[in-house]
C-alpha cells in the first residue's frame, strides 16, 4: 500500500455513495486525495462545526436581552420577578412563619385573645370543626364580600384559625391559656 493509501481510504469510506462503489471495484480506481485536500476538508468540518457552536450560543455570546429585560414592567420595579425567580430562596420567609413585631413567639408575651371564641367553637372542638367554622367565617367576613368595614374581623379569624388549627400552637395556646385562668 502507498504510503498516502491510508489517509485515502480513511478518506474514502467517509464519503457517499459513489465513493464506495469506487472501493468496491478496487483500489485502481480510487480517487487520489492529497494531504492538502484532506486539510481543507478537516478545515471545512471543524468550521463548519464551530459556526453551529455559535450560531447555537449567540445570544449567550451577544449577551442578548430577553423581552422582559427589555419591557419595563411593574415586577421589575417590584422585584416580585426576582422574588419568584431567584436562585436565593432562604432569603425570603416561609409561609406563616412571620410573628408579630416585639413578640417572643407565635403567640407572643402578652394576654392572649379568646381564639375560641373568635371562631364560635368550644374549647374541645376538633380540626374538622374549627376548619368549617374559619370557612363559614371567612366567607361571611371576607372583605371582598362584606366590604371594607370587615377587614380587623378577617384579621381576627385568621389570627385565631392560625393557632387553633396547629397542633403545636393550640397546645401551647391551651396551656398558657389554663394557666392564666388558675
Amino acid at each position: 500500500m502507498a504510503p498516502n493509501a491510508a489517509a485515502t481510504l480513511a478518506f474514502v469510506a467517509a464519503l457517499p455513495g459513489f465513493a464506495l462503489d469506487a472501493l468496491a471495484q478496487g483500489q485502481d480506481r480510487l480517487p487520489q486525495v492529497s494531504l492538502q485536500d484532506q486539510a481543507i476538508v478537516l478545515g471545512a468540518f471543524a468550521a463548519g462545526a464551530a459556526g453551529v457552536f455559535l450560531y447555537l450560543a449567540r445570544d449567550v455570546i451577544l449577551r442578548k436581552k430577553t423581552d422582559y429585560d427589555r419591557d419595563d414592567l411593574e415586577s421589575k420595579h417590584e422585584k416580585t420577578f426576582e422574588k419568584y425567580h431567584s436562585d436565593w430562596g432562604d432569603d425570603y420567609e416561609e409561609v406563616g412563619s412571620r410573628t408579630a413585631a416585639g413578640s417572643a413567639g407565635p403567640l407572643g408575651d402578652g394576654e392572649l385573645p379568646d381564639y375560641y371564641g373568635a371562631l364560635g367553637v368550644e374549647s374541645g372542638a376538633t380540626q374538622d370543626e374549627i376548619k368549617a367554622r374559619f370557612r363559614d367565617l371567612a366567607k361571611k367576613h371576607h372583605p371582598d364580600r362584606a366590604g371594607g368595614g370587615s377587614d380587623d374581623e378577617m384579621a381576627a379569624i385568621n389570627e385565631a384559625y392560625g393557632v387553633l388549627s396547629d397542633e403545636d400552637l393550640r397546645a401551647e395556646y391551651d396551656r398558657r391559656t389554663q394557666a392564666g385562668s388558675a
